[in-house]
């Protein structure tokens, strides 16, 4: 079944979120935050590597990620990231608009997230 556009857009509007949040706490690469991404979603959510990319140089661009190369023998060389100062302040700001608007729907709809 195809994606809504309603689909689409609630995860753009949460990829900056997911990712800040699951590089908090540890550097992670690429390839990593997608995968726990769709393993922590039970495989209801998914990026892609083109997308995903993209979104990691637009949060080092504005200084909320920093990104460094690692090489070890016998792998390819990857990119990891962590949160800079800035970037945890930022997650923490999306954490918290994202229960606010998660309450609303709550408050809306009737559906009680446990």
């Amino acid at each position: 079944m195809a994606a809504s556009p309603f689909d689409r857009e609630l995860k753009k509007g949460s990829a900056e979120l997911l990712a800040l949040s699951l590089i908090d706490g540890r550097a992670r690469h690429g390839y990593e935050i997608a995968k726990l991404i769709e393993t922590r979603s039970q495989g209801r959510l998914s990026f892609n590597v083109a997308s995903l990319y993209p979104l990691l140089y637009r949060l080092e661009s504005r200084g909320w990620i920093e990104g460094r190369w690692v090489e070890k023998a016998g792998q390819r060389r990857r990119r990891y990231y962590r949160l800079t100062a800035q970037g945890r302040k930022v997650l923490a700001t999306q954490r918290e608009g994202w229960q606010q608007f998660a309450d609303a729907i709550r408050r809306i709809t009737g559906i009680d997230y446990v």
